[in-house]
Formats: C-alpha cells, structure tokens, sequence
C-alpha cells in the first residue's frame, strides 16, 4: 500500500522532524510512504472572514495539485469520525481488502481546509475535539498509522 501525507507548512522543529523520520523508517516495513508539503499563508492577527476564506483557498488550490489522482482521500479534521487506535488499524485493513492501493492523508494549516478539499474526502478523521499545531499532527497521523500496521499484522504495540 502506498501512503501520501499532504500537509501545510514545513516542519520547523528539529524534535518534530527527527520523530517524522523515525515513524518514516518504522513504516518502511509496511507500506511506501510519501510526505508532501504545501507553502503556508501568513494568517494577519485578527484575520477578517474574507482573509481568512482567501488563505484556506489559496492554501486549498495548493493541496489540490498534491492530491494523487485515484487516492482514497482521508482528512484530518475535528468533525471527522473519531476511531479507537484498533478502529483506524480495522479501517485501513478494510480500504486495503477492497482494493485501495493509495492512500492520502490531508493535514491543513493553521485556519484548517477549504470546503473544495473536505468535498474531496472520502473519508474525514478526527483525533481530537481539541486542535494540534500542524506539525504535532503530523507526528501523531505517522505514529497512528505505524500502531494500525501493527495491529493489522498482530504485532505487539504499546497500549
């Protein structure tokens, strides 16, 4: 199975980028794993409505040109569908018995996604009710994906 994360921004933390290579290099075993990165938009403190639908779009219209054609599209967003860690694992294993071959993961930016790329899901995620620093979340997607890869092949993993 291939895996594509798309995300906003770089990583600009040595901690967060170091982790990222880890989870890299555990997943390596199970799937081939591509991270993609979009430019972010400066978001102006005190952002006005129309600033802030023009930074989602503008950041949108970037996710789109990274978004694999024939992906099974998957965001992150708070409204998605929350899964326990063997839920997701169930999820994954299910995509890839009914033929899904690609997988992209989509992680936004500060302000989240613009409407055009949650249209595009077929799936959305939530980790959380509460919101994560882009680059934190792309840790925990890595981290979550290597436990559900250990759990579809009945490997030990910590609880």
């Amino acid at each position: 199975m291939k895996i594509t994360v798309i995300t906003i921004g770089k990583l600009k933390e040595k901690f967060f980028s170091e982790a990222v290579a880890e989870y890299a290099k555990r997943l390596g075993r199970y799937c081939k794993l591509e991270i993609c990165e979009a430019a972010d938009e400066k978001t102006p403190d005190r952002a006005s409505d129309n600033q802030r639908e023009q930074i989602l779009q503008k950041e949108g219209e970037r996710i789109l040109k990274l978004l694999p054609e024939g992906a099974y599209v998957v965001t992150l967003e708070i409204e998605g569908r929350k899964f326990t860690s063997e839920g997701f694992a169930s999820e994954l294993e299910r995509l890839g018995v009914n033929g899904v071959g690609h997988i992209a993961f989509v992680i936004g930016g500060s302000l989240g996604l613009h409407h055009s790329i949650k249209a595009k899901a077929d799936l959305a995620v939530s980790f959380s009710d509460m919101t994560f620093p882009h680059q934190l979340m792309r840790v925990v997607l890595l981290e979550q994906i290597y436990r559900a890869f250990r759990i579809i092949n009945g490997e030990p993993y910590h609880k």
